[in-house]
């Protein structure tokens, strides 16, 4: 297992460009309103086009209506492994889901529709409490969370979703970086925030914490 320093490893290092981020005030019907608004799931439920979306504090976000071949294949191959340890070590009550997958973030206890300010579709995520699940998704923080990065979501997955994922509880979040095959995973401390993360890159075998024995080995998952 290669595992960088402590200064080697923060996060900040990938991706090293800038890469724009697609962020829209207003659904299609409102495009060019003056006045902004905060939107809501509700809101999300009643767009009638076909265009995927997020909300992160009620501000919508445009995402690709479908990721590039490698990234689908990272995000599956990812997914099918975890999904295969959990069947083998039987334990049943935890469950892979994998994009489009609408996992919304409640605060305050406040579940009604409109009353909810956050839905991300995260490219992986991990449930182990049943009870978090619907037939909409899933509402409160899953287990873990996978993020592939692409240049329109890179940014947002280090700062937003980051800080989102952070706060609500995810136990452990991974951003997966295509282009210089490596991982980032950060783990949840008993303070609530991240600890400073570690990169693991090719060659190297990344355990996923929250189930002890499995690990994903990154020259595998990045082959050619």
């Amino acid at each position: 297992m290669e595992k960088k320093t402590k200064e080697e490893k923060k996060h900040k290092e990938y991706p090293p460009y800038e890469p724009e981020t697609f962020i829209v005030s207003e659904p299609p019907t409102e495009y060019g309103s003056a006045n902004p608004r905060i939107y809501t799931y509700a809101d999300y439920l009643s767009w009638a086009d076909d265009k995927r979306r997020e909300i992160i504090n009620g501000v919508v976000y445009d995402l690709f209506s479908a990721p590039k071949s490698w990234h689908a294949r990272i995000s599956m191959d990812i997914a099918a492994a975890v999904s295969w340890f959990i069947k083998k070590r039987k334990k049943g009550k935890c469950r892979v889901y994998h994009a489009p997958f609408d996992v919304r973030f409640p605060k305050k206890g406040e579940v009604a529709n409109n009353k909810i300010y956050t839905v991300v579709q995260p490219d992986i995520c991990v449930v182990c409490d049943p009870k978090k699940i619907d037939e909409a998704g899933c509402i409160g923080a899953p287990d873990l969370i996978v993020e592939v990065q692409s240049p329109s979501t890179a940014k947002r997955d280090l700062q937003e979703k980051f800080k989102l994922y952070e706060e609500s509880g995810v136990r452990e979040y991974w951003v997966v970086y295509p282009k210089e095959k490596g991982i980032s995973v950060f783990l949840l401390q008993g303070n609530g925030k991240y600890d400073e993360g570690t990169t693991y890159e090719f060659k190297g075998k990344v355990p996923v914490s929250i189930f002890e024995g499995l690990e994903i080995d990154l020259e595998e998952l990045f082959e050619e």
